[in-house]
């Protein structure tokens, strides 16, 4: 968190602005004057030939004043060259080329003169150029011939172009040439080798030449270079040895200077401009170049290094640069030292330039012209163009070297003079008027300006004036007291009022007077002081992790009179406010924080008066850049030395290095792991194995995550061996019954060890004496046919190249293809144990017989029948495992009261066996599930109706219903109390004992093993627990003496009665109501709803069942039936729960005369019909 010190604010009091606190006075256009240059070309003016040519030439005075040009000192007729025109109200020439002609005709030295009445102003002669872009001249290169290690300078020699154009090397594709420290780009252009290495045959050398106004690129034709060399391969381990050249037979030797040549040379500079300062030095190694100056140290704040250290660069050169500098080339054989003389000369500049002079008549005034540079420049006085030698005497006139003095002044000595100084590097010309004036004081600005000022800043007040003579100015406060100057206030010669410190009591009107003999003119401003914009509470800096959400604080106390805005800067650059990012008045909020974010945050708390900054830092954790600049040295037959740059660590410390290679071989393109290594090393011994072709990249890895891989490293092919190891995961087995399948897990590029990896596959049969059958594979498979149905083999699998055999290897045992078992388990016993499970026992077969390994033992079985009468079974056959060679088991999960049959097999990894002799066996009666649908009513506050159906799984026979009911209210419960019923019974109603308790009721199923399943259900809450029940316990006395109920009552007697003719005119028409048709079609499964010949629009969970009578109550009653069970039959498959009670599903299985007894006339009864529709 930082404030930072805001730009100063300059407070004006006026639009007008003096150039300088004691700049020349501006004469107001309406005044007579004579003419002043505005704009000119440069002195050095170099055109595009395609374009026209612009001269430029502007010029102010009153009246406003003519133009015309000399050419090489001579008039240049303008009128006489149909192609040359000047612009209206100005000096400016236009050449026109749009009609032909050619632009180098025109070249030459031009000047231009700006008179009216009251003189003539001269531009700078400028010198027109037209831009040159020769071709490069056809010339055919032999090849160079150079001996490796030795130096080489391929010379550019561009054509001369104007201006000059920039040199740079690139290949005959359009590549750039890489430039280091042993080859290099000179500033001639020249492309040096310090030492030449075998690689630089690799491409060629084309010198390119781009021209700044045409933008066309030129190109020489290429040199190729012919290397001679003792070691004639280009092997990357030796372009990575340590001791590169001497391992490539290169003679080491010490440094030489390619350029400039010798032990001393010497240069001259003008000041003002850049020395440029080169030494190029060829040698074995390559030279390191370091510069120094005699007598003193380089100018750290102009000099700087370029080219490799080449070249010293020092800008802006003053006088002081000049003495001798010297370079040093050193390598590990020696130094050597190059001494540049250096001279600064300078072209004429500036010490005191002639400024226009406005006199009233009868004044004495000066000119000065003084300038200097090296050599001494000449001075030169002219007037109105012309040598002031030649012009008429002026006895008011003085001229003493560098100035010319005016005594006396009259209207007649209005002129304008020119003071050109010059020496052998350039010149210098100013136009100065005299200007003789008698003008009153008049003010320049608008009157009584509002200026509004920051409390505590500096300002300054200015006041225009203009008068010839020239008037005093003074400053008053509020109109009364003295002259303002002393103290908090300053007043600067051209009358602007300083007040150094503004405070509160500063505000109020200011009155600036000007007065001289001819009279006076005054104005005024107004100065109202407001409070700084200060920010209270800044940004502060934060470290956040990539992805997470920043704040960054900015609140501000301003002026309330000024508008405030607050914007945002990021690294001194308008931050863009993307969808990440929200601002709002007091804070910035920056959402999924990525590393771009990371930077400085400047919030800009700003008026139309003042500012005020803070900035904060925010350092984003983000995963590191990738490394760079993979070298391999240090190269072996096993390992290489790996050495990387890191990249930036994004903030957060990397903690490791993942090395992976890549081989060309086997996975061409796929990246393995090869190593890891702690953050802190960027350096490794890389262990290698034999015959592979690697290429290593590198990752990084901090607490953010991984980097993106480096670039691979050059690659390094390790020589051959014989295998060090043997294909893993060897396995034999049959396909077929009469083969053996032998695979292998194939080994890898870094285990192969040498080109053309192959097996030699050996196998006999286990406990023989035969000998071994081998064979030569390049798979990973290999299938031996014609073997005897699972007999044991050994094998062996050898790893081999072309460099030799891999180790012995070692021996697996397999086996051949596996035949269907021939036998079935004997004996087989079945012993019940419950409901649902029974317990097997068999004689195991002989081994044999199973021809192949043992999987289980499996048990088939099917379920024959259910005792249940009329109970429709599924005969679907399920098996049960038993794995291994065991000799009992468990089956479970069968149905109870249901017939079974079973049958018996072996399995092996073929298939399953003859079956054994079939079983028959029984399981006895269950406990029933849960009786479904049970529901609880309370119609009244003295009753409770409970409702169920059957249970989905009965099991057995049903012997009854037994229901457990306790009263509860709150945390006291009352006594049990149990209830049996018959199998038939499916209601009961149960009289309350108070209006307030609950009631919890339980219910199950028996058969003759016992109770089933419960299910449970609790009573309505009480009336002060239920507000629908409360209010029909208060209104009940009082209900029937209602309008609305009455109402409603009437409207339901008038619709029964509509219902009750309309019922009889359609029986009267021998239909029914509305029920089939014809009474001999039988209902569909897909018709339940119809059975009894009426609507049914109830609830499907509230629905009659089947052969059920709709009571007027709504209860249900249920037919006559000696025995429930014998309605209901399996519906689907069966299935057990995990105890092995049976929970398949059961349906109704109906009589076509009980479904005929079902259509009876009650469907044709008024009251059966409204009680359908209701």
């Amino acid at each position: 968190m930082a404030r930072q010190q805001p730009s100063p604010w300059v407070h004006t009091a006026f639009l007008f602005c003096l150039l300088s606190l004691s700049g020349a006075i501006e004469i107001p256009m309406d005044l007579s004057q004579p003419p002043t240059i505005t704009k000119q070309s440069v002195k050095d003016h170099i055109v595009d030939p395609r374009d026209n040519i612009l001269i430029e030439c502007e010029a102010k005075g009153n009246p406003a004043p003519s133009f015309h040009w000399t050419r090489n000192s001579r008039f240049f007729n303008i009128a006489k060259d149909p192609r040359v025109s000047m612009r209206r109200r100005s000096g400016t020439l236009v050449i026109d080329f749009r009609s032909g002609g050619r632009p180098e005709e025109y070249e030459g030295e031009y000047q231009c003169f700006a008179r009216n009445k009251f003189g003539t102003a001269l531009s700078n002669r400028i010198r027109l150029q037209v831009s040159k872009s020769p071709l490069w001249p056809k010339e055919n290169l032999d090849p160079v011939v150079v001996q490796e290690g030795a130096p080489l300078t391929l010379q550019c020699n561009p054509p001369p172009g104007l201006p000059s154009p920039v040199i740079f090397w690139m290949s005959s594709s359009m590549e750039p040439i890489t430039q280091d420290k042993r080859v290099s780009q000179g500033h001639n252009g020249d492309l040096y080798f310090s030492n030449v290495m075998l690689q630089d045959m690799q491409t060629d050398y084309s010198c390119n030449a781009r021209f700044h106004f045409t933008h066309t690129i030129q190109q020489k034709n290429p040199f190729n270079l012919k290397v001679l060399t003792n070691h004639p391969y280009n092997d990357s381990s030796l372009r990575n040895h340590p001791d590169m050249y001497s391992a490539r037979g290169v003679a080491e030797r010490t440094p030489s200077f390619m350029y400039p040549q010798g032990t001393a040379s010497s240069q001259m500079v003008l000041r003002g401009m850049d020395l440029l300062l080169e030494c190029i030095a060829s040698g074995v190694p390559t030279p390191d170049i370091a510069w120094y100056k005699k007598g003193g140290d380089l100018p750290s704040d102009k000099a700087k290094f370029e080219n490799f250290n080449k070249a010293l660069r020092i800008t802006n050169v003053s006088e002081e640069d000049s003495g001798e500098y010297f370079c040093l080339a050193s390598n590990k054989m020696g130094s050597i030292r190059h001494t540049i003389s250096v001279r600064v000369k300078a072209a004429p500049y500036w010490l005191d330039e002639p400024k226009n002079l406005i006199l009233a008549p009868g004044e004495d005034g000066r000119l000065v012209c003084r300038a200097n540079g090296n050599p001494k420049p000449t001075v030169q006085w002219m007037v109105n163009g012309e040598p002031l030698q030649s012009a008429p005497p002026n006895p008011n006139r003085e001229v003493a070297g560098d100035t010319i003095i005016f005594r006396d002044t009259q209207i007649s000595s209005r002129a304008v003079y020119q003071c050109n100084t010059s020496n052998e590097h350039g010149y210098l010309l100013a136009n100065a008027f005299v200007s003789v004036l008698d003008v009153p004081p008049r003010m320049l600005s608008p009157r009584n300006q509002l200026i509004r000022v920051i409390l505590y800043n500096r300002t300054r007040l200015d006041c225009p004036f203009f008068g010839s003579p020239i008037p005093t100015l003074r400053w008053f406060k509020n109109g009364q007291g003295s002259n303002l100057d002393g103290g908090n206030y300053h007043v600067y010669e051209n009358g602007s009022l300083e007040i150094k410190m503004i405070r509160k009591e500063d505000q109020g009107i200011y009155t600036c007077v000007a007065t001289n003999i001819l009279g006076k003119a005054e104005n005024q401003v107004r100065l109202e002081v407001k409070d700084p914009t200060r920010i209270y509470r800044m940004p502060e800096d934060q470290v956040a992790k990539r992805g997470t959400t920043v704040q960054l604080e900015c609140r501000v106390k301003h002026d309330p009179s000024l508008k405030l805005t607050v914007s945002w800067l990021k690294d001194d650059e308008p931050l863009y406010i993307g969808n990440r990012m929200k601002k709002e008045e007091d804070s910035l909020t920056i959402f999924g924080v990525a590393e771009r974010d990371q930077g400085s945050y400047t919030c800009v708390a700003s008026t139309e008066l003042d500012q005020d900054l803070a900035k904060a830092y925010l350092t984003v954790l983000g995963r590191p850049e990738r490394p760079r600049d993979l070298e391999l040295t240090d190269l072996a037959e096993r390992s290489v030395r790996l050495t990387w740059i890191p990249g930036d660590d994004n903030n957060s410390p990397i903690t490791d290095y993942v090395v992976q290679f890549e081989e060309d071989q086997f996975q061409p393109g796929v990246w393995h792991d090869h190593s890891k290594f702690p953050g802190s090393v960027n350096s490794a011994i890389l262990q290698l194995s034999p015959y592979v072709n690697y290429q290593f990249r590198v990752i990084a890895i901090n607490e953010v995550g991984s980097s993106h891989p480096s670039l691979p490293s050059e690659r390094y092919r390790t020589s051959g061996a014989p295998p060090e190891s043997n294909p893993s995961d060897v396995k034999g087995e049959g396909t077929r019954k009469n083969n053996m399948e032998i695979t292998w897990t194939p080994m890898n590029a870094t285990s192969a060890f040498g080109p053309n990896l192959r097996y030699i596959v050996k196998w006999r049969r286990r406990e023989t004496r035969e000998t071994w059958n081998n064979v030569t594979v390049w798979g990973s498979r290999y299938v031996v046919a014609q073997t005897p149905v699972y007999v044991p083999y050994e094998i062996r699998v050898q790893a081999e190249n072309d460099f030799g055999k891999g180790p012995e290897p070692g021996t697996v045992i397999g086996y051949s293809g596996e035949d269907y078992p021939r036998a079935a388990p004997t004996d087989v016993k079945i012993r019940v144990l419950n409901s649902t499970a029974i317990s097997l026992q068999w004689n195991r077969v002989y081994p044999d017989t199973v021809q192949g390994q043992l999987r289980e033992y499996r048990a088939y079985y099917w379920r024959e029948s259910s005792l249940l009468k009329s109970l429709w079974v599924s005969q679907k056959r399920q098996q049960a495992s038993f794995p291994g060679d065991r000799l009992r088991g468990v089956v479970s999960r069968l149905f109870p009261y249901s017939n079974y049959k079973l049958e018996m097999v072996v399995v092996n990894g073929r298939g399953d066996g003859p079956r054994s002799e079939t079983k028959a066996f029984t399981t006895p009666e269950g406990v029933p599930s849960a009786p479904r649908r049970f529901r609880v009513r309370q119609p009244n506050l003295e009753t409770i109706n409970l409702e169920w159906d059957h249970p989905e799984h009965p099991n057995g026979i049903l012997t009854g219903y037994t229901l457990k009911y306790v009263a509860f209210n709150g945390t006291k419960v009352g006594k049990q109390i149990v209830e049996n019923f018959s199998p038939n019974q499916t209601k009961f109603t149960m009289q309350r004992a108070d209006p307030v308790s609950r009631y919890r009721f339980s219910l199950s199923a028996r058969t003759q093993v016992g109770s089933g399943e419960a299910v449970t259900e609790e009573s309505p809450a009480p009336p002060n627990e239920a507000a629908p029940t409360a209010a029909y316990t208060n209104n009940q006395a009082d209900i029937a003496t209602q309008g609305w109920f009455i109402g409603l009552m009437c409207a339901v007697a008038l619709l029964v009665l509509i219902l009750l003719i309309v019922c009889f005119i359609k029986r009267s028409r021998g239909g029914k109501y509305p029920v089939r048709e014809k009474k001999d079609v039988p209902l569909g499964p897909e018709d339940p709803k119809e059975e009894d010949g009426s609507f049914d629009y109830s609830d499907e969970d509230n629905k009659p069942l089947q052969g059920s009578q709709t009571s007027l109550d709504g209860t249900i009653k249920q037919q006559e039936s000696d025995d429930s069970l014998v309605d209901y039959g399996e519906g689907g498959e069966g299935q057990f729960n995990e105890d092995g009670s049976f929970i398949g599903q059961y349906t109704v299985k109906k009589d076509k005369e009980e479904t005929e007894g079902n259509e009876s006339s009650e469907a044709t009864s008024p009251v059966n019909a409204i009680y359908s529709l209701a």
